[in-house]
């Protein structure tokens, strides 16, 4: 019900009947599937199939007949014809999740199916019509990726025709205690529990924490917490929040005190032996001159290494 997801509702009933295809970018974890079933629920296709299809999940050699098909004999192993994921969405919608995954090769491919709307089976001539909507997502910047070359502009500019943001949980924090109390409810019940109460410090600590894993990360913090509830409140397990948060909120070390800290454990491991075969500079493929002219800039005294803190 927060203003943030309300606004992806309004997305969705504004183009889920209709032909375009959608976009939807989102994290890990934020519910970019429920989106794809939102808009195929909703459109006149939702009597015809909704297929889903992981494309990190599928090895680049068998994109091509996972998506298209194959015909008996096509390849090693391929004892009979097998329609594809897009022959099997015919009439309906096909959901290509984590599209930021898929291989060049295989998105050239795709952008002639999408523009041609037909495909053709691996091992066959013959052209094939389909007739899907298709629905994206990714929780990759596809436009980062595009200047990076990792995925095709036109392919980008074909599926980027409705884009919808699905936010994070840290974006509708509003959203944490209608959440925990549907979780907690959904997961009592299937344990044979009666959960009716939350704490009210467990429930500041939920909604104060920024939920790096989304919706997801919630949904199995609370069934582990239900698991650990003898009675009828939730005993969250918030210290682990706690420790995670101030984990994330530490700083990275600079370069710096990386460098520092790698030709320190070399010296030690060396004692403090800077050149020759068996000394810190061979063991970090430097010369003599440019370790001992590091350690300089870096204020590690070769005189006094007892003061060193990984000697002590």
């Amino acid at each position: 019900e927060s203003p943030a997801l309300q606004k992806v509702m309004q997305q969705i009933e504004l183009v889920a009947d209709t032909e375009a295809t959608v976009l939807v970018a989102g994290e890990s974890g934020t519910g970019n599937e429920l989106v794809a079933r939102a808009l195929h629920e909703r459109s006149r296709r939702r009597t015809r199939p909704l297929i889903k299809v992981n494309c990190a999940a599928i090895p680049e050699a068998l994109f091509e007949s996972e998506f298209f098909g194959h015909i008996r004999g096509a390849f090693t192993g391929a004892m009979q014809d097998r329609p594809g994921r897009f022959e099997l969405a015919q009439g309906g919608t096909i959901f290509l999740d984590e599209i930021g995954e898929m291989p060049l090769g295989m998105q050239v491919k795709l952008l002639r199916a999408l523009q041609e709307r037909e495909i053709e089976r691996v091992g066959e001539t013959r052209a094939r019509r389909v007739d899907v909507r298709v629905v994206a997502a990714t929780n990759r910047n596809l436009q980062a990726e595009v200047v990076a070359g990792r995925f095709r502009q036109d392919l980008f500019y074909r599926l980027n025709v409705y884009p919808i943001h699905n936010p994070p949980l840290r974006e509708r924090p509003d959203d944490i205690p209608r959440l925990v109390r549907h979780f907690s409810g959904e997961f009592a019940r299937r344990s044979g529990k009666r959960i009716s109460t939350v704490p009210p410090a467990a429930m500041e600590a939920m909604c104060a924490y920024r939920w790096p894993g989304n919706v997801r990360e919630l949904q199995n913090f609370i069934e582990r917490a239900v698991i650990l509830s003898p009675g009828k409140v939730l005993r969250a397990p918030v210290t682990e929040l706690l420790s995670a948060a101030a984990q994330s909120a530490s700083p990275a070390p600079s370069l710096a005190a990386v460098e520092r800290d790698a030709i320190l454990q070399a010296l030690q491991t060396t004692r403090w032996r800077v050149g020759g075969p068996h000394g810190a500079a061979v063991r970090l493929g430097l010369k003599r001159t440019t370790l001992i002219s590091r350690m300089e800039k870096l204020g590690i005294d070769r005189s006094e290494p007892a003061r060193s803190p990984v000697l002590a």
